[in-house]
């Protein structure tokens, strides 16, 4: 009962008719000053960082020296937000159709984390979780390596991919070098990949127990040695053949960019 009553609590999202109403204002995206005109309402209902700013005390010195109906993003990229007004006018995001497409997704989640567009960050997570899923792969060290210089700790996005991260490490024969190497230089990820292994909650009964001295355990069970530890050689020949890890060996944290960066927007549809 209790329960029913938490969800008739829960306030419905505004149909998209109620928020295209006649005020508009003028957002001014990169270097360029790429000219967006958006639905006032529509924009701030879903960005308390935006209804800050134009519902802002009109004492406060930055409101009186812009104006109340325009307001620059001169260090955002075109892209991630020409993918977020898609978003605004539509409710979707078109799907990744291969793992480059995943880097502008992941800047359209930190705008949105940016923007405090809860239910944006929350569908990019879907659409990239989606994409890994139904393609059996997992992020790349590249794409993790991003989203922790650009996140904090309790943050979706980030702890889907480090899940997703101690699942391919868990369940692999081997450890891939360039692995190996990142776990060794950021502790916190290494403590991450636990936490995540933890919140599985595997039963005792089925994880050995090398304490057991009456059975055969650990290194003598794998033939002496711990599991291996991919080389680094080995990792640079089956980069082209193995799917389940991508970006093997990419250590920088840039994102990378689409292979359709020029494709429009669904509202310009």
């Amino acid at each position: 009962m209790d329960n029913e009553k938490q969800e008739n609590q829960v306030p419905k999202e505004k149909p998209l008719h109620e928020l295209l109403t006649s005020s508009l204002v003028d957002i001014y995206v990169g270097p360029e000053s790429t000219h967006w005109t958006l639905h006032e309402r529509l924009l701030t209902y879903h960005s308390p960082f935006f209804a800050s700013i134009f519902y802002a005390d009109d004492k406060k010195e930055e409101k009186k020296s812009r104006g109340n109906k325009s307001y620059g993003l001169p260090d955002e990229d075109d892209y991630p937000f020409e993918l977020l007004v898609g978003w605004l006018y539509s409710k979707s995001i078109r799907p990744p159709k291969t793992e480059k497409d995943i880097g502008p997704l992941l800047e359209l989640y930190l705008i949105s984390e940016k923007f405090q567009m809860e239910k944006l960050s929350h569908d990019v997570v879907e659409v990239v979780r989606e994409f890994y899923h139904t393609t059996s792969t997992y992020p790349g060290l590249r794409r993790v390596q991003y989203i922790y210089s650009e996140t904090d700790e309790d943050n979706e996005m980030r702890e889907m991919m480090v899940s997703s991260i101690a699942r391919q490490l868990t369940t692999a024969d081997m450890i891939p070098s360039h692995w190996a190497s990142a776990l060794k230089r950021n502790g916190q990820l290494a403590v991450d990949i636990i936490r995540a292994i933890q919140q599985w909650h595997i039963e005792e009964r089925s994880i050995p127990d090398v304490r057991d001295g009456s059975q055969c355990r650990g290194r003598r069970a794998n033939g002496g040695i711990f599991s291996a530890i991919e080389r680094a050689t080995d990792s640079q020949e089956t980069h082209n053949t193995n799917t389940t890890d991508t970006n093997l060996g990419v250590e920088s944290i840039n994102s990378g960019q689409s292979d359709t960066p020029n494709v429009k927007s669904d509202a310009e549809e």
